[in-house]
C-alpha cells in the first residue's frame, strides 16, 4: 500500500502471543515505498520485550488514547504470508475460537525469528552441500500398473470428483490405497497443480517417503516437526518462491505452508486422532482444516482409511461426500484370521504368564520357528502404570498433576506423562515406613517379577506397559530379539527411522509398541500380531471408546499377513462376549456404526451435534469452583440446557493449575460466528471480575 508522505500510517501486527493483533506506527521512511502486509517486522512490546510479528494490514486509523510505538525493523523484501494463508489463519481463529497470535505461532516455522537467522545461515552453510538429500533426488521409478480392483477404485474417485469436492476411499488394510494415491498425485502434477499428502504420524513418513521419492524425485518436499529448524525453514521458503515443490508430504503442520496452486489434498488414515492438535492452541483438526484449505483453492480432497471416522462416514452416507470402496487386499491376499482369547477364563485357570496367554505363546513360537516376525500391541508405555505400597496402598503421585507416576524400570525412575516430572523410585513408603535413617542399608529386590530389580520390596508394580512386555520376552522366548516403539524409545525422527528400518531388515523378531505400531506401517514378514489387552481402550469413559477400539484394533490387526505370509491376530480380552469384539473379528463396521449412531443421536453427540469444551484453569481450586459455576450460569442464559457442567475432568490438575470443564452441545445448523461471539463476550465478562485476574479460559472445538 502506497501513501502520501504527509499521511501517518499504522500497521496491525500479529505477534506470537494469545491476542489477535496490536497496532504500531509505520516509520515515515517505510511509508512511501513498502506494502508491508504479510512481511515480518520487529517491534517493541511492553517495557523490555522485542517480538517478531507479521503485518496483518496497513491503515490510517490511529487508536485513541494509546501511546504509539514504532516498527523497529522490516525483515522481508517480499511477504512471507500470502493472501490464501491469511484467509486460512482467520478461518482457524474463528472456527476454533483462538487468537490469531496462536495461529501464527503454528503457521510459521520457529526459525523465522531474527535472533535465529544468523545461526541458521551458519548451520545451513556447514551442512554438506547446503542441501538436505531427502529433498534433492531424481525420480528413478515409473508408476506401477494398478490392479483391476485399484483401477476400478481410481475410476470411482475421478468420477466422484466431478460432482463432489471431498471423497472417502474406504479400503481394507493392505488394499493398495497408497498406489492409488501415487497415480492421482501424478495426474495432478501433470496438470501443473500442487498436491498436499497428509499422514497422521511422523513414523509413517519414513516408509512412504522412499516410495514417493523414487517416483517424484526432487518435485517432492517433506515437512514435519521432527526436522530441524533449518530444514523446515528451507521448505517454507521454497514453497513461497517462484519454484515451489509440487508435492508436499507431511503431518498436520504441513497445512500451514504457503501453497500457490493447490489442486489435490490427500488425507491418509483420516480417522487418526493424531490429526487433532491438543496442546498448545490452536486446537485444530488437520483433517477438517485441510478440507477448508482445499475449498479455498477450489481443490479436491481424498480421505483414505480402512476404518472411517463416524463423522466422515456419516457425511458419505448422506452423500455430502463421495464414497468409493475397495474391499479386497492387494493381489487378493487374505485378510488375517482373528482369534479371541478369553483372558478372564485363562486367569481363573492360572494359565496366564504375565500378559501372555498359552495360545499367544504358541502362535509366537510358531512364527519364530518359521523365521517370521511378530508385532505386540500394548496401549501403555512405561514398565507399569504405578507402584503401590504393599502394606498401606500408598502410591507416588505427581506433585504438579493429579495423576500417579508411571514406573520406568530401565532408568529407575517414576515419571508423569502429563508434565514430564521425574523422580527416583523411593526406597521406603513415606506413609507407613520409618525414615531412611532407621532402615537397613539396602533392601532386597521385589520377588513379584524376576526382571523388576529396580523396584524396592516395599512396592508392588501395578499394570503393564510396553517396557514390561519387553522385559518378559526373554523369559518366554530365549533367543528372540526385540525392538520397542513408543514415546520413550522414538523421541526423534532418527530414532523412529532406525526402529522401523531395523525391523524391516529383520534385525529383530518382535516389535513391541503402543498406537505407533497401528498407523499404516508395512512389514512383509509379519505373520502374527498380538493384542495383549483390548480392554484398556474398551472401558474408557468416552462416547467414542467403541469407535476408537474398533479402529485401533482393526488397524493393528491389518499389520499381519501383508505379503505372502498368512496373518494371524491373537486378540486377548476379558470381554470376549462383547458385541464390539465380535464386530472386530467379523470386520462388521456397518453394524458397529449403526448401533453407535443410534446412541449418539439419542444423547446429542457428534455427528448430530457439535461439541465445544470450555476449560477454565486457575491455581486456587476453591476459587476456580466458584468461577466455573458462575461461567456455567452465564452460558445457560444464552445456550440453555445445551450447557453441561462444570465438572472436574479425569485429570483435574496439570502443571499446578486446577481445571474445570463445561460442555456445549450445539446443533450443526447454529451460526458458528454467533456461538463464538457469545463465548468470547462471556469470557471477557469473567476475566474482568476482580477475583479472576489469573483465570485462564480456552476452548476445544470438535474435541476428540
Amino acid at each position: 500500500m502506497r501513501s502520501h508522505p504527509e499521511s501517518i500510517m499504522f500497521a496491525d501486527i500479529i505477534l506470537p502471543i494469545p491476542f489477535d493483533s496490536f497496532t504500531y506506527l509505520v516509520p515515515p521512511t517505510l511509508q512511501p515505498t513498502r506494502d508491508l502486509r504479510g512481511c515480518r517486522v520487529v517491534v517493541p512490546f511492553g517495557k523490555n520485550k522485542i517480538y517478531t510479528g507479521v503485518v496483518l494490514r496497513v491503515h490510517n486509523n490511529k487508536p485513541e488514547g494509546v501511546e504509539m510505538k514504532e516498527i523497529m525493523e522490516v525483515l522481508d523484501e517480499q511477504p512471507v504470508v500470502n493472501e490464501k494463508q491469511f484467509a486460512f489463519w482467520q478461518w482457524i481463529a474463528n472456527y476454533y475460537i483462538c487468537p490469531l497470535g496462536d495461529v501464527m505461532k503454528s503457521g510459521l516455522p520457529g526459525a523465522m525469528k531474527p535472533k535465529d537467522e544468523a545461526a541458521l545461515k551458519e548451520s545451513s552453510r556447514k551442512r554438506k552441500g547446503g542441501k538436505n538429500n531427502l529433498f534433492h533426488e531424481d525420480a528413478t521409478a515409473t508408476l506401477q500398473p494398478l490392479t483391476p480392483a485399484q483401477q476400478t477404485a481410481m475410476g470411482g474417485i475421478e468420477a466422484s470428483f466431478k460432482t463432489k469436492n471431498v471423497t472417502l476411499l474406504h479400503g481394507v488394510t493392505s488394499s493398495g490405497k497408497t498406489e492409488i494415491y501415487i497415480h492421482l498425485i501424478n495426474n495432478y502434477l501433470e496438470k501443473g497443480k500442487q498436491v498436499l499428502y497428509l499422514l497422521p504420524e511422523i513414523a509413517l513418513t519414513t516408509q512412504i517417503t522412499e516410495r514417493l521419492r523414487h517416483v517424484f524425485g526432487d518435485r517432492m518436499g517433506v515437512y514435519h516437526s521432527k526436522f530441524t529448524d533449518v530444514q523446515r525453514l528451507e521448505i517454507y521458503k521454497r514453497q513461497a518462491s517462484p519454484t515451489p515443490y509440487q508435492l508436499i508430504l507431511g503431518v498436520r503442520s504441513s497445512i500451514f505452508l504457503p501453497f500457490q496452486d493447490l489442486g489435490l489434498v490427500i488425507i491418509d488414515e483420516e480417522h487418526e486422532q493424531s490429526y487433532k492438535q491438543q496442546e498448545p492452541s490452536p486446537r485444530y483438526h488437520a483433517r477438517n482444516a485441510a478440507i477448508m484449505l482445499a475449498h479455498m483453492f477450489g481443490a479436491k480432497t481424498l480421505l483414505g482409511t480402512a476404518t472411517p471416522s463416524f463423522e466422515v462416514y456419516h457425511l458419505a452416507r448422506k452423500e455430502r461426500y463421495g464414497y468409493v470402496q475397495l474391499t479386497q487386499r492387494y493381489k487378493n491376499k487374505q485378510l488375517p484370521t482373528i482369534e479371541i482369547v478369553d483372558t478372564k477364563e485363562a486367569k481363573r485357570k492360572k494359565l496366564m504368564r504375565g500378559l501372555f496367554s498359552p495360545r499367544l505363546i504358541e502362535a509366537m513360537q510358531g512364527a519364530l520357528d518359521r523365521h517370521e516376525q511378530i508385532i505386540l500391541f500394548q496401549n501403555r508405555r512405561g514398565f507399569s502404570s504405578f507402584i503401590e505400597c504393599r502394606q498401606c496402598g500408598w502410591t507416588p503421585r505427581c506433585p504438579h498433576c493429579d495423576v500417579t507416576l508411571t514406573l520406568h524400570k530401565k532408568t529407575s525412575t517414576l515419571t508423569c506423562h502429563y508434565c514430564g516430572y521425574t523422580t527416583r523410585i523411593p526406597t521406603h513408603c513415606p506413609h507407613c515406613t520409618p525414615s531412611p535413617a532407621s532402615l537397613p542399608p539396602s533392601l532386597p529386590s521385589s520377588p513379584v517379577h524376576s526382571g523388576v530389580s529396580a523396584v524396592p520390596s516395599p512396592f508392588l508394580p501395578i499394570g503393564t506397559g510396553t517396557e514390561k512386555i519387553e522385559d518378559q520376552i526373554p523369559q518366554l522366548f530365549e533367543n528372540a530379539t526385540t525392538l520397542r516403539m513408543d514415546l520413550d524409545t522414538a523421541k526423534t525422527r532418527l530414532q523412529f527411522e532406525r526402529i522401523i528400518s531395523d525391523f524391516a531388515q529383520h534385525k529383530a523378531d518382535i516389535l513391541i509398541g503402543t498406537q505407533m505400531v497401528t498407523k499404516g506401517l508395512d512389514f512383509d514378514n509379519v505373520s502374527v500380531v498380538g493384542i495383549l489387552d483390548a480392554d484398556t481402550m474398551l472401558n474408557l469413559p468416552d462416547f467414542r471408546s467403541y469407535e476408537r477400539t474398533f479402529q485401533t484394533l482393526s488397524q493393528v490387526a491389518g499389520r499381519a499377513g501383508r505379503n505372502n505370509t498368512p496373518g494371524l491376530v491373537i486378540l486377548q480380552t476379558r470381554s470376549a462376549d462383547a458385541d464390539i469384539i465380535r464386530q472386530i473379528t467379523q470386520g462388521d463396521f456397518w453394524q458397529m456404526f449403526r448401533t453407535q449412531m443410534e446412541e449418539r443421536k439419542l444423547f446429542h453427540y457428534p455427528p448430530f451435534y457439535r461439541l465445544i469444551y470450555v476449560y477454565l484453569r486457575h491455581r486456587d481450586d476453591q476459587l476456580l469452583d466458584h468461577l466455573a459455576t458462575d461461567m456455567g450460569n452465564r452460558l445457560r442464559t444464552i445456550f440453555g440446557d445445551r450447557v453441561l457442567g462444570p465438572d472436574r475432568p479425569p485429570v483435574a490438575r496439570i502443571q499446578s493449575l486446577y481445571i474445570r470443564k463445561l460442555m456445549l452441545k450445539i446443533e450443526p445448523q447454529a451460526s458458528i460466528d454467533k456461538v463464538r461471539q457469545s463465548l468470547l463476550t462471556i469470557q471477557q465478562q469473567m476475566q474482568s471480575l476482580p477475583v479472576a485476574k489469573n483465570l485462564n479460559i480456552y476452548y476445544d472445538v470438535d474435541p476428540l
